[in-house]
């Protein structure tokens, strides 16, 4: 292991390299996906990439659960906020002036409003008078809560709450209520009022301009809770076409039923519509998020677990209701799993530290559990990036830190009679103690366009952070244990191995270098960013007995830095680092065990958001029987004072049917003669399937360059492998090709095509993605080419 430090007073250089703006390959390109709207092209546009920081997970006043608790926002205060504007939040006075108001210092990037389908013409008809409905049971039990809420009465509003939601998204036959009539044609009407208003708002705030300020996307969720279990995913439209309506909870009560039914409306309804899900709170699932299995109690298939995992190639491993990473006991001994941990089992359940948890309510127990179905079936189900999102339902996406928390469900967590400044600090009744601000999704862009952001999700190159701004990068691939002091090293990273998010097989019998580079948070006005104290690699895989492991190592930084709080004043002292660089190869690396390995990366001590909250209201815990019985959380010995903001990348996934090396080229002839050839290092074991399963070679960047099968059977045995020579190139173009082993741990894949046009192959430096399918064995591989007028080539 190599690591280099860097101490304060040397941030802006290295965080220039962080950036990846030093580099010969920043200049304007292709990246690797296509243009799916019509906008002006981006000013700044970084082969390299860049971090753009963002919020997949906002709600506004068309969530039923935001509106009940008097919330008053809509979709476009969410993105006046989040591009800096400041707005008004509950509660209200007489006039109805917001009594608290709260400004974004550091706009965002990007952001999706998010609001609950469940209830979209509901509401709609609830709160408009007139409407078929409007003086219904549901609509008057509805709005009287909110009168009763702006008057103290938080029993009367928490109960109404559970009572008008349950029919809705708790029963596992979900039903609509007693207004909507027949199929709910009259609610799904005036649902699609307000879904064209959440797509106008996304539209008007969406920055089509050169200047790419801010970037806004098309999203909702779907608010599956049978009982009780949160099985809530969040769905991102790629771009301005999407469905008509959304797929809620009512027309889809499964997870599979959704992705279908979007796959249907989307896709296959729509010429320019892509979608994804992403998962949250599986903290509070009961362990059912992860089930590997059909909605019916079935086994998964290839085929099942394919779907899911280009369904759901993310999942939200941190928000306001605590991290769903892991927890001490529950199928791991990692102590730094207490992390802003609940003790709910369900949505609607009591927090008691005797609770029992489920293994697979948590995201590293998924992660290791999509290496043990990958194992029997070939696929990986859970296959997901990490990201982190606020969850609020105020309006106000982005807004993270701890020293100005306003809690994040209106009177819920503050009235005209006590507006805390942070969320409830009793511990009975209504306390926000677990709770928190949530964090922030990081991605590497190209540019901050919708295209170029979906696709770096759609790649998993992406981060989460627990709500400040580290800036991290993480590689994989054939890396020299100097590359810390290289300039280059970011455009190494990609020329040489490959992203967070990626997968790779095994470079040589020791395995991948891996390479991670962490800088602090720069901070903003008034708030200088918190030093870093260490990075880890977290390692899962499956040994030779099919058993999942998992293992934390530190690979820069220190543990033991001293670096501590003043908790009176919350001022940090110690030493710490501006940035962090490391490379690591595992020691325990053994190329027959699949296994996943994701950076974490962990600031200094920093005070908690109650702890700035109690500290405001001069709470003096002295003798806790003269503190107030609302403020007693203050006093609490079980929460925190402090906590260790930090950053999850995306996991990397050694795959030791992988490509682990790539050697390719295209050579650029006369029109219509244009040659690819191609060396690919992967796994043992492959040739012989040939003889009963399709080939098939993809290779692509924005466009497809090259898509060619080879049927099953076609190719013959020759030299202890299997050789295909056809100078007719019937087969995509491919002209010899051949599968052969290598030893004992690899296989080689050489491929040479006939002269073709390959003028979708763009002549300058830019991402080229190599896919190759044997059967429903799929392994990619994505790297930087280099380009002259004459050829393009791998490194």
């Amino acid at each position: 292991m190599r690591a280099v430090r860097s101490p304060a007073g040397t941030t802006a250089v290295l965080l220039v390299l962080a950036l990846g703006s030093v580099s010969t390959a920043s200049a304007a390109g292709p990246g690797p996906w296509a243009r799916t709207e019509t906008r002006t092209p981006c000013a700044s546009f970084n082969l390299l990439r860049q971090p753009y920081f963002g919020e997949t997970h906002v709600h506004t006043v068309y969530s039923v659960d935001a509106s009940i608790f008097d919330v008053r926002n809509t979709p476009r205060d969410a993105y006046r906020f989040a591009t800096g504007e400041e707005i008004g939040l509950t509660p209200y006075d007489a006039g109805g002036q917001p009594l608290r108001t709260l400004r974004l210092r550091r706009p965002l990037d990007f952001a999706a409003v998010t609001d609950h389908s469940e209830g979209f013409g509901e509401s709609y008809i609830c709160f408009t008078p007139g409407e078929d409905g409007y003086d219904s049971p549901e609509c008057t039990q509805l709005r009287t809560a909110i009168t009763q809420g702006e008057a103290g009465d938080l029993a009367s509003v928490g109960n109404t709450l559970t009572g008008l939601l349950i029919p809705v998204v708790a029963l596992p036959a979900p039903h609509r209520w007693s207004f909507c009539g027949d199929g709910g044609a009259h609610c799904l009407d005036k649902a699609s009022i307000v879904w064209d208003d959440i797509r106008a708002a996304a539209e008007e705030f969406y920055d089509r301009s050169a200047a790419c300020t801010f970037t806004s996307f098309v999203g909702y969720e779907w608010s599956g809770t049978p009982l009780g279990a949160n099985l809530h995913r969040n769905v991102i439209f790629r771009n301005d076409d999407v469905p008509a309506l959304p797929v809620s909870y009512i027309e889809q009560p499964t997870a599979k039923g959704l992705w279908a039914a979007l796959g249907t409306a989307c896709q296959q309804g729509l010429s320019r519509c892509d979608w994804l899900a992403i998962p949250h709170n599986s903290n509070m699932s009961a362990g059912k998020m992860f089930l590997p299995e059909n909605p019916d109690h079935s086994a998964l298939t290839a085929a099942d677990a394919a779907v899911r995992a280009a369904s759901e190639p993310l999942v939200e491993i941190y928000q306001a209701k605590s991290s769903s990473e892991c927890k001490p006991g529950v199928g791991t001994p990692d102590e730094l799993c207490a992390f802003e941990s609940t003790n709910r089992l369900t949505l609607f359940g009591n927090s008691s530290p005797s609770n029992t948890f489920a293994p697979l309510s948590f995201v590293r127990n998924a992660l290791k559990e999509g290496l043990k179905q990958e194992q029997a079936i070939e696929v990986n189900p859970f296959r997901l990036g990490l990201i982190a999102a606020g969850d609020n339902h105020n309006g106000i996406p982005g807004a993270t830190r701890e020293d100005e928390w306003t809690g994040h469900a209106g009177i819920l967590d503050a009235d005209a009679a006590a507006p805390y400044p942070g969320g409830r600090l009793s511990t009975q009744g209504r306390s926000n103690l677990e709770d928190g601000p949530g964090g922030l999704a990081v991605v590497w862009a190209e540019e901050n366009s919708r295209d170029a952001i979906f696709a770096a999700m759609r790649r998993r190159e992406v981060y989460g952070t627990s709500g400040t701004r580290p800036i991290v990068r993480f590689f994989a691939g054939h890396y020299s244990n100097g590359i810390c002091s290289n300039s280059n090293l970011i455009e190494t990273g990609y020329r040489r191995g490959v992203p967070m998010g990626a997968e790779i097989g095994a470079v040589d019998r020791h395995g991948p270098t891996f390479v991670v580079l962490a800088s602090k948070d720069p901070g903003e006005e008034g708030l200088p960013g918190t030093p870093l104290q260490r990075v880890q690699i977290v390692k899962g895989w499956i040994d030779a007995h099919g058993d999942a492991q998992e293992k934390v190592v530190d690979v820069a930084g220190d543990a033991n830095n001293g670096a501590s709080v003043d908790l009176a004043t919350c001022t940090p002292t110690g030493p710490g680092f501006d940035t962090l660089c490391a490379t690591w190869k595992d020691p325990q690396f053994n190329p027959a065990e699949r296994a996943f390995y994701y950076a974490r990366v962990l600031e200094n001590p920093s005070c908690r958001w109650s702890t700035h909250a109690c500290n405001s209201l001069a709470v003096d815990c002295t003798d806790p029987s003269m503190v107030p019985a609302d403020l007693q959380g203050c006093c609490s010995t079980t929460v925190p004072k402090t906590i260790q903001e930090r950053a999850w990348a995306s996991p990397i996934w050694y795959r030791p049917e992988g490509i682990g090396r790539l050697k390719a080229s295209v050579h650029y002839h006369a029109p219509g003669a244009d040659t690819l050839k191609l060396v690919a290092h992967m796994g043992p074991g492959l040739a012989p399937r040939l003889a009963t399963e399709d080939f098939q070679l993809v290779v692509r960047d924005d466009d497809v360059i090259l898509d060619a099968t080879v049927p099953a059977g076609t190719f013959v045995q020759s030299d202890g492998g299997f050789a295909l020579n056809d100078p007719s190139g019937q087969f995509g173009g491919i002209q010899q090709a051949s599968v052969a082993p290598e030893g004992a741990a690899h296989t080689i894949v050489r491929i040479s095509t006939v002269g073709m046009d390959l003028s979708r192959a763009d002549r300058t430096e830019h991402a080229v993605e190599v896919e190759i399918r044997i059967g429903s064995l799929v392994a990619s591989h994505t790297r930087f080419w280099r380009a002259t007028s004459a050829v393009l080539r791998t490194n």
